[in-house]
């Protein structure tokens, strides 16, 4: 049964309630009933309203303000019992009742909400134990959906958890689509394309999270701040995003950091032959790519763009935005030998 049909029979179950009410009241007078019939329908339109404006609230803010209107109450309840012992008039007290339990019913539901990520007081929020690593949540990021890996990575379940999508990711992504610029429309496309091949994959728990922090608005200080609330890990290729999450105390799994561990292992001194695709940016220049689209910088092969060259490794620069091989060519080692 849809949303839509239980509002449709809430509907007609306060009408007839309303016709009931009506025909009781008015000693089963037709008008009357007739009446509470209109007005159980006007009654029932108006909670529907009431129900729909609430998707705007946080169900983890309303849950926080309750938990300070109790605790409130229970604050202005001790302390009207101190206050009973002080000599006073029956009125003053009552007065002083109800001024204490305005005000710290007040405070605390504001203090309740301000805080309420450390409230953690919804089911789906309290992690309790990680008894299993299947257990944990991860935060996919726009960058990591977008780059498509992550289901050559899921199907084959070195990484075991629950995803999870933000509804501010998924928005994001949209607009990303809707973009009047070619290659971002391409690039958002795609990243919807992988998100519904993850979602029909039975393996993989793909779940769309509806949580929204409405005063932050960066996207990335969102997901870090959901990935502090759920405990979850932060799933990305973004780097300045992997430095934040890692400043705060999340954990993150960099497809970037994955990617650069199964590269085979270069060191100083072993040669390749590689294909000079382009000039560098400094004097004498050439830029190669291996297989793995690995950037290879060699040392005074400007000449030789678009040719084979064998090239020795100088030395390697890897980082979680990527690696990089810096190399100089074999000949001008073996020249240098020779003189």
């Amino acid at each position: 049964m849809t949303i839509i049909s239980v509002r449709l029979f809430f509907i007609f179950l306060a009408t007839t309630a309303g016709y009931y009410i009506g025909s009781l009241l008015g000693n089963l007078s037709v008008q009357v009933a007739a009446m509470g019939a209109g007005i159980g329908f006007i009654v029932s339109i108006l909670v529907i309203l009431i129900e729909l404006s609430l998707r705007r609230f946080s169900v983890r803010n309303l849950s926080a303000a309750v938990f300070g209107l109790i605790f409130g109450f229970f604050m202005a309840w001790l302390l009207m019992f101190v206050v009973r012992l002080i000599p006073m008039s029956e009125s003053i007290y009552s007065s002083l009742n109800i001024i204490f339990i305005l005000i710290f019913c007040y405070l605390g539901m504001v203090i309740a909400m301000k805080g309420n990520d450390e409230f953690n007081l919804v089911i789906p929020y309290v992690r309790f134990s990680r008894e299993e690593e299947k257990n944990q949540i991860i935060i996919l990021d726009t960058s990591v959906i977008i780059d498509g890996r992550i289901v050559d990575i899921a199907k084959t379940r070195f990484i075991e958890g629950r995803f999870l999508v933000p509804r501010f990711v998924l928005r994001e992504l949209q607009q990303v689509a809707d973009s009047r610029d070619a290659l971002k429309r391409n690039r958002g496309r795609r990243g919807l394309d992988v998100l519904n091949r993850l979602q029909k994959n039975p393996h993989i728990d793909v779940k769309i999270h509806e949580e929204d922090f409405a005063e932050i608005k960066d996207v990335d200080a969102k997901i870090v701040k959901l990935g502090k609330v759920l405990g979850a890990k932060v799933f990305t290729n973004d780097f300045n995003l992997n430095k934040i999450a890692e400043l705060q105390g999340v954990n993150v799994l960099n497809i970037n950091d994955l990617t650069n561990a199964l590269k085979p292992v270069v060191l100083p001194g072993e040669e390749m032959d590689v294909k000079v695709a382009k000039a560098g940016k400094e004097y004498n220049q050439g830029v190669a790519y291996l297989d793995d689209g690995t950037m290879v910088v060699i040392d005074n092969a400007r000449q030789l763009v678009g040719q084979n060259a064998r090239v020795v490794v100088a030395s390697v620069l890897q980082t979680s935005a990527g690696r990089m091989i810096f190399a100089n060519r074999a000949d001008d080692r073996s020249g240098r030998k020779s003189r």
